[in-house]
């Protein structure tokens, strides 16, 4: 896959803005830049220096279109790794558009999407973990998923892939030289020390498989399922916990028919909480179908709060809390489940001691006491719910797992490293051990890219957004 055409697109958002930045990139690119610029002072950018910076205007034949700002930046020593400019001009749609249309006149075609990180990948600037790890910091919208994007990007991922995957090659030479000394029955590769190495490449696997489950949350944000009975404050709560009037709040029972969702981030880890319709028996339509719901949502939770209206539960003799709480806890048994009591102020000394008793009837593991209405207690809830999120590998930089992709190269890698390691215990013939030896440094390529194919890298790329 070869490109030597000059693309273009607009680099910053769509859309009228101060300034906006067109970048050109490709080997004639800035002679086509040069070709539609005129410096105030004269200047032909084809003779500047790299990362120079040129002041001038953009014309069209005699019609001058803007005064614009030209940064150079000549390959390798680019993004691209190709000669490479950017047009900084104001932020007009229609001088934009007037710009990018002069530009595909005089050579250039549009970028697809995210072509210019292809070529820095197809040009050596990027391994494929480092160039996804780039849309992953363009959508990072909170610190972890930042800090993240962020590890990848300046190879963390890749720097520890990319060192297994010498270690097993230097013995997987080893192993293919045995085959061809084969009728003298000789050993190059120390058995000891390939058994410590595959013992170390699996442990360093399992770190990463494991880390999945921590950044798979962290990158699409957690979500929290809020449920009980009705009018017991799910909504009051779920505008407590943003901060804003995001949910119709009534006194009438089943106001909520279908779910509200909205995020917050909350130490710099991003949560999803969803507002469901309260659980009870009904024969109103309408009203099943988003108690229907209420479940769905809880089973694609990864926390649950089980919210209870604390005057309620006094009066709760047949016990119908507990069933439901019981209810939730066996169907989903390895989701948290945190019982949040409500409305906590309006409880006074004697109904205290009757709600107390109520409660020990409850089987729960964690319980939190609250007043979302006057937001009592809701700042130890946010603290709770982020106690779930393993953050101890972000503060120790540890390499954290987020793309599926990676992923299911890595269980495959694991497999493939796991067969050797039987065939070494059980003396399996060099020829064999070599074939998973093989299928594992393939699993190791096609993270980093050193294993590709066109399909794999359109897939990849045409969720990138244009210009970047």
């Amino acid at each position: 896959m070869l490109y030597n055409d000059s693309i273009v697109a607009l680099a910053t958002p769509s859309g009228a803005g101060a300034i906006a930045v067109i970048r050109i990139s490709g080997e004639r690119a800035i002679a086509i830049g040069n070709s539609v610029f005129k410096s105030i002072k004269g200047k032909d950018l084809t003779q500047q220096k790299s990362h120079t910076l040129h002041l001038g205007h953009i014309i069209d034949d005699q019609k001058t279109l803007d005064e614009v700002l030209v940064s150079i930046f000549k390959g390798p020593h680019s993004y691209t790794g190709e000669n490479t400019i950017e047009i900084s001009c104001h932020g007009s749609t229609y001088i934009q558009q007037q710009i990018i249309q002069l530009l595909l006149r005089k050579g250039c075609r549009m970028a697809n999407p995210g072509e210019f990180t292809l070529r820095a990948f197809l040009n050596g600037k990027l391994d494929l973990s480092q160039a996804e790890a780039v849309a992953d910091l363009i959508s990072s919208d909170n610190e972890a998923s930042h800090q993240i994007a962020m590890q990848q990007m300046r190879g963390g991922f890749s720097n520890e892939i990319a060192k297994l995957r010498e270690e097993l090659l230097n013995f997987a030479s080893l192993i293919e030289l045995e085959l061809d000394f084969a009728e003298e029955d000789v050993e190059f590769a120390d058995r000891t020390q390939f058994h410590e190495l595959l013992h170390r490449i699996e442990f360093v696997l399992k770190r990463l498989i494991d880390s999945f489950a921590v950044g798979n949350v962290i990158k699409n944000g957690i979500p929290v399922a809020i449920v009980g009975k009705p009018n017991v404050g799910k909504s009051t709560l779920l505008n407590a916990l943003l901060n804003e009037e995001r949910a119709i709040v009534s006194p009438i029972a089943g106001t909520t028919r279908d779910t509200i969702e909205d995020e917050l981030v909350i130490g710099g880890i991003g949560f999803r909480f969803i507002d469901t319709a309260g659980i009870r028996e009904t024969e109103d339509v309408v009203e099943s179908i988003g108690i229907r719901k209420t479940f769905e949502k809880i089973e694609q939770a990864q926390v649950v709060l089980f919210l209870i209206d604390s005057l309620q539960l006094i009066m709760d003799n047949e016990n119908s809390v507990k069933i439901q709480i019981e209810k939730i806890r066996n169907q989903f048994p390895l989701k948290p489940l945190i019982v949040v009591t409500n409305k906590i102020d309006k409880l006074d000394s004697k109904q205290r001691k009757q709600f107390n008793n109520q409660l020990s009837i409850i089987n729960y593991q964690l319980l939190i006491e609250i007043s979302a209405k006057n937001k009592t207690g809701i700042e130890e809830l946010k603290n709770q719910l982020l106690s779930f999120v393993n953050t101890g590998a972000l503060r120790n930089n540890e390499t954290i797992v987020t793309n599926t992709r990676h992923y299911d190269s890595l269980l495959k890698a694991l497999e493939e490293i796991q067969k050797v390691k039987y065939g070494l215990e059980t003396m399996l013939s060099s020829d064999l051990m070599a074939i998973d030896i093989k299928e594992a440094l393939y699993h190791f390529g096609m993270i980093t890219g050193q294993v590709t194919n066109d399909e794999l890298l359109g897939n990849i790329f045409a969720n990138f957004c244009i210009g970047k």
